[in-house]
């Protein structure tokens, strides 16, 4: 069981929402991760265990805000060339709201659906 640190109820909350989504290759999974400093975006399919596109704020200076819009584009932009345009959003345990919003609408804007 996971103790009642930040990180076990965030783990908590993760595990339930991986328990009702997986990503397929026909419907990937987005995966967004967000630490003190970087987020990060992962369209990954569950069945073959592979990354199919990513982007991490570090390549984009800037505070979480500006690298959340600037990964939500530019992983948007990597699975469009993949070949993909319809995911499954997992916020990783994280509240959808603030970064983690703006990664999905950013996402959206340039022509990710789900």
């Amino acid at each position: 069981m996971a103790t009642l640190t930040k990180k076990g109820l965030r783990d908590r909350r993760h595990n339930r929402v991986r328990a009702k989504i997986s990503g397929t290759a026909a419907r990937p999974r987005l995966a967004v991760y967000k630490s003190n400093k970087f987020i990060s975006a992962q369209v990954i399919d569950d069945e073959a265990e592979k990354t199919l596109a990513a982007a991490h704020g570090r390549s984009f200076p800037g505070s979480l805000s500006v690298q959340a819009v600037a990964v939500g584009k530019a992983v948007a932009e990597a699975a469009k060339k993949a070949g993909i345009d319809t995911v499954v959003f997992d916020r990783g345990g994280f509240e959808y709201g603030g970064q983690i919003k703006m990664v999905a609408d950013a996402a959206r804007e340039n022509g990710l659906t789900f």
